[in-house]
């Protein structure tokens, strides 16, 4: 399994759009993918959204936020699970 981590900092004003583009419109592109296992998103106060996404193996990108909305550009992470 990869996980994958995607990271934006939203400008103050824009955090709440940020959230409903991720769970309306970069999510539902990708949910259907036999390769997707689940995803998960959070938010901070600092206005950062997080995006926790498992695959079985090959994940796909989020598609790029509309630009007005970020801080700067987003950031994204490929982690696999360590056995101990």
């Amino acid at each position: 399994m990869i996980v994958r981590m995607w990271e934006a900092r939203a400008e103050p004003y824009g955090v709440t759009d940020l959230i409903t583009w991720v769970c309306d419109t970069a999510l539902p592109e990708f949910e259907h993918d036999p390769m997707h296992l689940a995803s998960e998103v959070f938010s901070s106060t600092d206005h950062r959204v997080v995006v926790i996404s498992k695959w079985r193996s090959n994940p796909r990108p989020l598609p790029e936020p509309p630009p007005t909305l970020l801080a700067r550009p987003a950031h994204s992470w490929d982690f696999t699970q360590v056995d101990r």
